[in-house]
């Protein structure tokens, strides 16, 4: 009853759907949203009083231009690279309509800004009607001096200032942020807030972080600080509350330990990194008690997982999901989003049906309506409560297990395999991408990275919402060292062929840091999280990773959040290594997770860390643990306390044994060997099979 309705004939029908609603509200002159708001007449409201004028009047292209760089630097950003392209794709237009839906004052932030930027940039391609494709948006900005004002109102400046300091950093940090999550907000900021949750109604809106550093050149911060769903089934007072919970718990992730970490990493700690926040309308349609968007995923304009000989890294690569976009960008458990290669989205790094099932969708992220909140279902619980009107698009009939209850004696029953394959063959959707990411990538002079979702409108027609935005640091394709030829066995510590990452390279190394797969197998809980913090603090004694390469191998996936998955470290306790590896290991089922396109991927890009996943069930792999276990080991020497670990971790110096890291990305070959008096060869002549 809270939502709009349209008229059809003699019923009401009420707008639900993400498409219809975003473009409704959008184009609604009558809501005046700045009304009810105190106005303070300083300089900025001035200045965007004599831009409004200066719209309504006569005035020439050039005044209206310079107004543009004014206003530009007071409210999207400094940064002289981003304003060059905003000075060809804003007009004085858009940035008043920004500024109507701007609460407080400030930068909109990156995340904001790329979002903007990046749908502009496509709307104005006169080759191609982005206006018919792209879903409208309606979203509003919490401005940047709006988190300044917050630390004031509530007297924490003087700890904040102490965080600024060298000594403070991290000190200072822990204090803020448990502050952070009990603070009170301005009265004017207030009434701002409410009048937008007003306007949402009950239509479900994330919350998102857009600092002033968030989703530039160099520095993604990706997934850095947090966002928040809120689905708004609840009475007015309560989703207000909801809702300032959610902008607290984001300025508090601005003093997390992994944020901290980052910004260090980067030189970055002493600049201005004021959280600004972006509020969006959820992108989808109610199914029943769930709400979600058909399709949604990342997509990079430079693919650095190409499997197969004859890929275009250069034609961008898709990390497609359905549901909420969450399983996309984060690394998951036990789930797989469907890769797909945009030269080819029909090829799969796997052949065989058994793999195909296993390494598939097999849960969604939604909003219950019900429950007010995110949740995780399977695909088969899903399927339960409704069929999706588009299934047949997203994925094929599993019939060899619905053959198989009935070689049971049980009823058979419909099962689906979620692989994207019709979809991607009898939808314009690959091409669309293809265009959109080339596009963008040609602009920004950069490749990108994109966050998207995909809703089917009432014509059924396809409708892209573009969410996200930001330059991609893709590895490179230098020339690296030659491949040795005729390599002992002994002399091979690793040999895959293809799942890795980072390019074509020669990387020395200079000591090996193991997580045992079978000992790690059977620690307890507790004990394994030891490990990972013991993890972190071999990271730090590497405090110069060119003069201490270090390669740190274990099994499963690294940065997980469960222990039965692998490594449960974060970021910041890895981030001082050269090359990782992730090794499938059969005890205890670890294995590795190929997440090209996560914030894990974000990390291991910009950091320049080396990825390679390692499957020793392979009989074209080689792995040689027993070298590494066989020299001396380090780790009570440099973390004392620690020798009861020493059976499950390895530090071995191989610096004296000439190790080292060589990849050939045309090829797909890597190989970690000792190299002292090999021949070399050209990276094109392949292994022989008979020295192995």
């Amino acid at each position: 009853m809270f939502f709009p309705h349209i008229k059809e004939k003699d019923n009401l029908a009420p707008v639900i759907n993400s498409v219809e609603a975003a473009e409704l509200f959008s184009n609604l002159s009558r809501f005046n949203f700045t009304a009810g708001a105190h106005r303070h007449l300083d300089y900025w409201d001035r200045l965007f009083m004599q831009a409004r004028n200066l719209l309504e009047s006569e005035s020439g292209q050039e005044e209206r231009q310079d107004m543009v760089e004014q206003l530009s630097r007071l409210m999207l950003t400094r940064n002289k690279r981003l304003l060059s392209l905003i000075r060809t794709y804003f007009s004085l237009e858009d940035l008043l309509n920004i500024k109507d839906r701007l609460i407080g004052t400030g930068f909109i932030g990156g995340k904001a800004l790329g979002m903007l930027l990046s749908r502009n940039i496509l709307i104005r391609d006169k080759n191609f009607n982005w206006r018919d494709i792209l879903e409208h948006h309606d979203s509003f900005y919490i401005g940047s001096d709006v988190f300044y004002s917050y630390i004031v109102q509530n007297g924490w400046w003087r700890t904040f200032m102490a965080h600024k300091t060298r000594e403070g950093y991290f000190a200072n940090a822990l204090e803020l942020r448990n502050q952070m999550l009990t603070g009170e907000f301005p009265e004017e900021i207030i009434e701002r807030y409410k009048l937008m949750l007003e306007y949402f109604g009950q239509s479900p809106i994330i919350v998102r972080s857009s600092s002033l550093l968030e989703d530039a050149f160099g520095s993604a911060f990706a997934g850095k600080y947090d966002s928040f769903f809120r689905v708004n089934q609840e009475s007015p007072e309560n989703r207000y509350e909801s809702f300032e919970e959610a902008v607290r718990l984001i300025y508090a992730s601005t003093m997390s330990e992994d944020a901290l970490s980052y910004r260090l990493q980067r030189g970055l700690d002493q600049n201005n990194e004021q959280m600004a926040l972006l509020v969006q309308r959820v992108s989808g349609a109610y199914h029943k008690s769930y709400f979600f968007p058909d399709l949604a995923g990342v997509g990079l304009s430079r693919n650095p997982f190409v499997w197969k000989k004859g890929m275009k890294h250069e034609e961008g690569m898709i990390r497609l999901v359905y549901g909420l976009g969450t399983r996309a960008v984060n690394r998951v458990e036990n789930d797989y989003p469907r890769i797909v290669a945009v030269d080819d989205p029909l090829v799969k790094p796997l052949v065989e049906m058994k793999d195909i099932r296993k390494f598939s969708q097999h849960y969604v992220d939604l909003l219950n309506l019900e429950k007010n909140q995110i949740e995780t279902i399977s695909v088969t619980e899903l399927l339960e409560k409704e069929v999706p009107e588009k299934l047949s698009l997203m994925g094929i009939r599993d019939e060899e297990a619905n053959q198989s209850l009935r070689d049971m004696g049980k009823p058979g029953r419909d099962f689906w395999i979620l692989t994207f394959d019709p979809f991607l063959a009898e939808t314009p959707f690959v091409d669309m991408m293809r265009k959109i990411l080339g596009n963008l990538e040609q602009t920004y002079q950069n490749p990108v990275d994109i966050e998207f979702t995909v809703n089917f409108n009432l014509k059924g027609d396809l409708q892209i919402n573009l969410l996200q935005c930001r330059p991609f640091q893709s590895p490179g394709q230098g020339q690296g060292e030659a491949i040795p030829e005729s390599i002992p066995k002994d002399k091979i510590i690793i040999r895959v062929d293809g799942n890795f990452m980072g390019g074509n390279i020669s990387q020395p190394i200079g000591r090996v840091v193991l997580v045992d797969p079978e000992t790690y197998a059977l620690l307890s809980l507790s004990e394994k999280y030891a490990v990972a913090r013991l993890v972190g603090k071999l990271n730090k004694v590497v405090v110069d990773r060119t003069q201490t390469p270090t390669l740190l191998m274990g099994p499963g996936r690294w940065g997980t959040h469960s222990p039965a998955m692998g490594v449960p470290v974060g970021f910041s306790e890895i981030n001082h290594v050269a090359a990782i590896a992730e090794i499938s290991s059969q005890t205890g089922s670890l294995i590795p997770d190929l997440s090209f396109g996560t914030h894990f991927f974000h990390d291991l890009i910009e950091t320049g860390i080396f990825y390679l996943a390692v499957y020793p069930e392979n009989p074209n792999v080689i792995l040689n643990l027993d070298w590494i276990r066989s020299l001396p080991n380090l780790l009570g020497a440099l973390v004392p306390q620690s020798i009861r670990f020493s059976h499950v971790l390895k530090v071995v110096d191989t610096e004296k044994e000439g190790l080292k890291i060589l990849s050939d990305m045309v090829n797909q070959r890597v190989i970690c060997c000792l190299t002292d008096g090999l021949q070399q060869i050209t990276p094109e002549k392949p292994f022989r099979k008979e020295t192995d």
